[in-house]
């Protein structure tokens, strides 16, 4: 039998880089803060899913009366976050109720596909722990003291959310002191000693950080096949 699934979308985003007055995942996207997306592209993968909203505590009332003016009913829990992302993760885990396959989603990935998500809960429940990756087409190079140097680009990939978990493993590696080389969910269950499975993501789950991110999820929202 199948494990259950659930999410928690971590929002934690100031929109220091957009330049903006307001949260980035609040930032309008189609007429609609851009979190309403994110968790409604999960909704539509699975509507029985528990939905965990992690954002700054700050934020909460603020999240509220979008969701009454834009008359946002899909339910979802909604916890305060800590002081950095791992902190936000350990606050999300404490609600979800396991055993379960626990995704963990950025809150500015709207764009995400039904496709990317059913293939990393499908990896997660055969593997225990998997996460979207995408090859890299632009040439890279390495920095160094020494100055820089070409890497194959065959050999690298770029990593997305949803990344998805068997969620003891999940909450067991969260035990874990905190590491600034915690980028993601991904290097803290590695450093806790598991291996990660890496799947196909999809190119439109772009985070949107910037501005020009923001004008690029404009144009790819409507013509999106989910």
């Amino acid at each position: 039998m199948a494990k259950p699934e659930a999410v928690i979308i971590v929002a934690g985003g100031r929109g220091e880089r957009m330049n903006a007055n307001i949260p980035k995942q609040f930032l309008l996207l189609g007429g609609r803060p851009i979190l309403m997306h994110t968790i409604e592209a999960f909704h539509r993968f699975n509507n029985s899913m528990p939905l965990v909203v992690v954002l700054p505590s700050a934020q909460i009332s603020y999240w509220e009366e979008l969701c009454k003016k834009h008359a946002f009913t899909i339910g979802h829990t909604v916890v305060a976050g800590g002081d950095n992302r791992f902190q936000s993760v350990k606050q999300g885990l404490s609600v979800v109720q396991l055993p379960a396959l626990v995704a963990v989603h950025d809150g500015v990935r709207p764009l995400v596909s039904s496709r990317t998500i059913e293939r990393c809960f499908g990896a997660a429940d055969a593997y225990d722990a998997a996460i979207p990756v995408m090859d890299v087409v632009e040439s890279i190079r390495q920095v160094d003291e020494n100055g820089s140097k070409a890497l194959d680009r065959t050999r690298i990939k770029t990593v997305q959310t949803p990344q998805v978990f068997d969620g003891e493993l999940l909450t067991k590696a969260y035990k874990q002191d905190f590491s600034p080389f915690f980028t993601d969910d991904a290097s803290v269950v590695e450093a806790y000693g598991k291996q990660v499975t890496l799947v196909e993501g999809n190119s439109e789950n772009i985070k949107i950080t910037t501005a020009i991110d923001l004008q690029i999820a404009e144009m790819l929202l409507p013509v999106l096949n989910r």
